[in-house]
């Protein structure tokens, strides 16, 4: 089966900047106070509802990844570019990250108590999206919840020559009320939302749903 081009294109761009990516963002976590607080939040959740191990989809290079770690919860991380999985199995040997596209994930049914999209949708087209969505809703276990965070918009951003690096990549901003009917749709029931204003080098406002899986649902 032919890849997709976007897949393709997004592969190669954080192949590409993994390096300078990494040394970038991995102490982020710290000056965001609030994006903290959203991950402890959906963290507790999880682990209240023992229904199984988070996977951190478009990891990157897996500080978030360690950060959920960090507050108890069973988690791994899964990339589309080996670059980026490198980096992370580097910096946090002791984690488990995986090659992976979320259109297709490696992963039985109902195997999931929680999923993390951490900016990670953000690449997708919007035709596409039911079908990250779907994917999400067959591999979460009933009462299992998904975190999923994006640029709230309509005007994507094209991002060319990051670090020097001859490559671009366009970054795809959504309406939160779009995603939330979206994942409706999918089967995950939005229960928080949360969208704040730009700050730091944000270049748009932030926006995060928190979703559930019917604990009612069937595994697939």
């Amino acid at each position: 089966m032919t890849e997709p081009g976007f897949l393709s294109t997004t592969r190669t761009f954080y192949d590409t900047i993994a390096t300078d990516y990494a040394d970038h963002f991995r102490d982020a976590l710290e000056t965001r106070p609030l994006d903290r607080a959203l991950l402890a939040g959906f963290a507790e959740v999880v682990r209240d509802a023992g229904a199984g191990p988070v996977a951190d989809l478009g990891c990157g290079p897996g500080h978030v990844t360690a950060h959920l770690h960090a507050l108890g919860v069973p988690v791994f991380g899964v990339d589309l570019s080996s670059q980026m999985v490198e980096s992370a199995r580097r910096t946090y040997p002791d984690l488990r990250f995986d090659e992976g596209s979320m259109l297709s994930l490696d992963l039985p049914d109902g195997a999931l108590g929680g999923v993390l999209a951490w900016y990670s949708t953000i690449h997708t087209p919007m035709d596409r999206l039911p079908d990250v969505f779907a994917e999400f809703h067959r591999v979460l276990a009933p009462g299992g919840h998904l975190l999923v965070a994006f640029q709230s918009g309509d005007e994507p951003l094209h991002l060319a020559r990051p670090w020097g690096h001859e490559v671009s990549l366009d970054f795809l901003r959504r309406r939160p009320d779009h995603i939330a009917g979206l994942l409706g749709q999918a089967g995950l029931a939005v229960h928080a939302r949360l969208e704040r204003e730009p700050e730091g080098v944000d270049t748009a406002p932030q926006a995060f749903l928190l979703a559930r899986k019917p604990a009612g649902a069937t595994r697939s």
